[in-house]
């Protein structure tokens, strides 16, 4: 179940099979169902964890209204990052979308993979700053592009979550409100 989580570090990192048989026993498997919480605000993350299959949200909830800053894919890790380094509590939620099958990585493990091999250092700080572009560019999106500009790079980057993640979970992802959305979807002509 970890040849996905192999290949992906592969394609970041030079491993050796040494690496692999430490990964191997350092992740474990889970099958989640949809609409199951991984993490809750305030809590303390425990996990990083590796989304081999399915897809998960994050989000916050600001002022009682619920704001969508994450739709996460297979083939990628997901944290609530600054709550899992400092032990603290959370502010993110991360919630199940479909069923999902993942690969989780406990703090303890973790710190053991980082003291015992050189590679696991280096793919934290690459995957960190992938998911930190990311951010910056979601930011500047959201600085130039119109809601019909976000919404279609949105189906160009992420055609999967676009069919399988509700209209509303998109349009908070988007900064707008699901009606907005609707009428955009109307205009655009497939």
């Amino acid at each position: 179940m970890v040849e996905s989580l192999i290949e992906y570090i592969k394609s970041k990192v030079t491993i050796t099979e040494k690496d692999v048989n430490l990964v191997t026993s350092c992740f474990a498997y889970e099958e989640v169902s949809p609409n199951t919480s991984l993490l809750k605000a305030g809590n303390i993350e425990q996990y990083i964890y590796f989304l081999k299959s399915g897809i998960v949200k994050g989000y916050q909830s600001i002022d009682g209204k619920i704001v969508i800053q994450h739709l996460i894919a297979e083939n990628n890790f997901f944290v609530s990052l600054d709550s899992f380094m400092t032990e603290t509590g959370s502010l993110d939620f991360y919630e199940t979308i479909t069923d999902c099958k993942m690969l989780k990585i406990s703090k303890a493990d973790c710190d053991y993979l980082n003291k015992e091999t050189e590679f696991w250092s280096i793919l934290v700080k690459k995957v960190t700053n992938e998911h930190l572009s990311c951010k910056m560019e979601r930011v500047k999106d959201f600085q130039t592009l119109t809601a019909r500009e976000r919404y279609i790079k949105f189906l160009n980057q992420y055609p999967k979550l676009a069919l399988n993640v509700s209209i509303d979970n998109i349009a908070s992802f988007l900064g707008m409100e699901p009606q907005s959305l609707s009428r955009i979807r109307k205009q655009i002509a497939f």
